[in-house]
């Protein structure tokens, strides 16, 4: 079994380390933005929670999306491992998915670390109109307010290893292989 903990800023390059690793152990990659996305296509009653909580502009709470978490993790591609991407954000997410899982647990939380001024230019790259220098630092300070924290919270466990991330997609995956079987 695999259970993995992707973490890093935006622009760290997690997309793309994640369809890789997806292929090499072949297990589902888990996005909470995409399971949001489907729970309210799906009109599943956590997905309408989401949806009212999304239309009016809120941040969908804890316990939502740790109910979406739980719904998609209970489907059978899960049984062999995961790929978590984009959850947990916070350290009660972590606690939540903690007991969601127990008596087991994550593996490994892989941090993808990056500088500031690299995801700065490269999201500034990407062209996205809510890629702005102004929205780009938010959501960094907001990335160190809210989910730097994560780092110890893993840390602590001793499910924790940052990976460089600078350099080609190979070599940063092979870096991130080589820190997943050495947990192993």
């Amino acid at each position: 079994m695999t259970r993995l903990v992707i973490l890093g800023k935006q622009g760290a390059g997690k997309g793309t380390q994640c369809a890789l690793l997806v292929e090499h152990y072949g297990i589902p990659h888990i996005s909470t933005g995409d399971m949001l996305r489907a729970a309210v296509a799906e009109g599943t009653p956590l997905g309408l929670q989401a949806k009212a909580v999304m239309d009016a502009g809120d941040l969908v709470s804890d316990e939502l999306i740790l109910g979406i978490v739980e719904e998609r993790l209970a489907q059978p591609d899960a049984e062999a491992g995961f790929l978590l991407d984009g959850f947990p954000r916070t350290a009660a997410q972590a606690d939540g998915l903690t007991e969601l899982l127990a008596p087991g647990s994550i593996d490994l939380a892989v941090n993808i670390d990056v500088p500031d001024a690299v995801v700065t230019e490269r999201m500034l790259g990407r062209g996205r109109a809510d890629d702005t220098p102004e929205a780009i630092a938010r959501r960094l300070e907001l990335y160190a307010a809210e989910t730097a924290p994560l780092l110890e919270y893993f840390g602590g466990q001793g499910r924790l290893v940052t990976v460089d991330g600078l350099g080609s997609e190979d070599d940063v995956q092979a870096r991130i292989v080589d820190a997943i079987d050495d947990a192993r």
